[in-house]
């Protein structure tokens, strides 16, 4: 007899199964409880068996107890094995035409959002660099509302942003860009990224939200 999706509950056959967390998944059923984006075996989270992306993971609130020595030692030994899984791993994919990476990927993931914070910065710099003869006092100027702070609405109802910059995406579930490029749908995830759909390519995930801009 065929199992229960963990998700649908619907029977589960055989070649559309996904054995994980102690339960049967269809493929398209093994999602990230939170944003639906598709997981897979290598991208999970597993948060009280059930999935999350690495974006959406439940955080843990902690308070001081966890500063006592057993609870430190704990964390150590956590980390020490969370570093021979990735170790392994890395042993395991050698030779399957992967590039060499030497950096865990949230270290990955931090130094491209420090990357495009730079970049930001640069552009900022230059901007503000340039004389225009044509500028108006500054008590008439009025400061254009960031990313963030104002969402203005396309012709289907949804948020409508365009890029400011050109960017590539480094992950399976982010959207690349060209500068001038109209982005629909946009929701917000933190300060950071937004989820958007690219008009020009029709993709649809994660792009940085100091890229873009609400027209």
């Amino acid at each position: 007899m065929n199992p229960p999706c963990g998700r649908c509950n619907k029977p589960v056959y055989p070649t559309e199964k996904v054995n994980c967390l102690d339960k049967y998944w269809h493929k398209g059923c093994f999602s990230c409880e939170v944003c639906k984006m598709a997981l897979s075996m290598n991208n999970y989270k597993g948060f009280n068996k059930r999935p999350y992306c690495s974006m959406h993971y439940p955080k843990t609130s902690y308070t001081i107890v966890t500063d006592t020595p057993e609870n430190l030692r704990l964390k150590q030994q956590s980390m020490l094995n969370s570093q021979a899984l990735y170790k392994e791993e890395f042993e395991k994919n050698r030779g399957k035409g992967f590039s060499v990476v030497t950096d865990t990927p949230e270290m990955q993931r931090l130094k491209k959002t420090q990357d495009q914070i730079s970049n930001i910065k640069y552009h900022e710099d230059f901007e503000k660099s340039k004389v225009r003869s044509d500028a108006p006092p500054p008590e008439n100027r009025q400061e254009e509302p960031s990313s963030q702070e104002t969402l203005a609405t396309g012709p289907g109802g949804g948020r409508h942003f365009q890029a400011l910059y050109s960017y590539t995406a480094a992950e399976a579930d982010e959207v690349s860009l060209q500068e001038g490029d109209l982005i629909w749908d946009v929701e917000p995830i933190d300060e950071g990224w937004v989820f958007g759909s690219n008009q020009r390519t029709g993709q649809r995930g994660m792009l940085p939200a100091n890229y873009v801009r609400p027209v």
